[in-house]
């Protein structure tokens, strides 16, 4: 039952939550006014229990609309599987959601009560990705999904709550966060293709095919570091961080072109573990 609810949660695709947040933090190092890391480490608690919920909701409305079937590519689906009931499912999604909603009260209380609008957004975000009347991650959405609410919207309001001021830096990375993230989701959905077009589930794999996606892939990643170009400018060292995350990314773009099915489940997380490496290497060099 344990390890039901881990493979639920998708850990693999966690450091994408967690790499916006460390990116943040990297940027209001910075600051000079300075900034709250009880702030910073509140916003990841939040971000996190966000995506785990959003991926509980995945699970259950993918379910609970005939999405799912037993025995398709990617990590075991509990509930379709019969390991984790619809109601406990379901409980689970609200249930860390609520949670998340009261860190996010504190996150508005210290940053100002607009934030509660933000966060209403937020929570719709989390249901809507994969249900209401038109869910974006079956509309060929998801990948702009992701790029807004794990790359512009943490960054940049995390930067600000933590340090009280928007800050230019935080843009750019945000943009720069947000298609990494969006690299994890086509991984995701060019690896589930022949299983979401059986279902009418119309990823933008489905809709464009692997072919385009894979180029889309390879072009997010070459976006997420010229948008760095006037970063690095000011951080020289940021020139060997983008060497690094281009020389991983160009490999990774190969493995995902030359494998098929779940041999492609490495390649997701890889992509992730890349995305958090490169939110890790940058507080590093903000640090320096």
């Amino acid at each position: 039952m344990i390890k039901a609810w881990i493979e639920a949660m998708r850990l693999r695709t966690l450091p994408v939550s967690l790499a916006g947040v460390a990116t943040a933090w990297g940027v209001a190092i910075s600051c000079p006014t300075g900034y709250s890391l009880k702030v910073v480490i509140a916003c990841c608690l939040f971000a996190l229990l966000c995506q785990i919920s959003s991926n509980f909701a995945n699970e259950y409305f993918d379910y609970k609309n005939g999405l799912d079937r037993p025995g398709r590519e990617g990590p075991r689906r509990g509930v379709t599987e019969g390991d984790i009931t619809p109601t406990a499912m379901k409980n689970a999604t609200f249930g860390t959601l609520a949670v998340a909603c009261m860190i996010g009260l504190w996150i508005a209380y210290q940053g100002g009560w607009w934030l509660i609008g933000a966060g209403i957004l937020i929570t719709i975000g989390v249901i809507a990705y994969s249900s209401g009347p038109y869910p974006l991650s079956h509309h060929g959405l998801g990948e702009i999904a992701v790029i807004f609410f794990f790359g512009i919207i943490p960054v940049n309001l995390t930067v600000y709550v933590a340090t009280g001021v928007f800050m230019a830096e935080a843009l750019l990375l945000s943009v720069a966060i947000g298609v990494m993230g969006a690299n994890v989701l086509i991984v995701n959905n060019y690896r589930d293709i022949e299983d979401d077009r059986a279902v009418n589930k119309r990823t933008l794999a489905v809709i464009f095919g692997q072919q385009a996606v894979s180029k889309i892939y390879m072009f997010n990643g070459l976006l997420s570091q010229a948008v760095m170009i006037p970063i690095w400018k000011k951080m020289e060292a940021g020139w060997i961080i983008s060497a690094v995350y281009l020389l991983i990314h160009v490999i990774l773009w190969r493995m995902l072109t030359s494998r098929h099915g779940s041999a492609l489940t490495p390649v997701l997380g890889m992509t992730a573990v890349t995305m958090f490496v490169f939110s890790l290497l940058f507080i590093a060099i903000s640090i320096i």
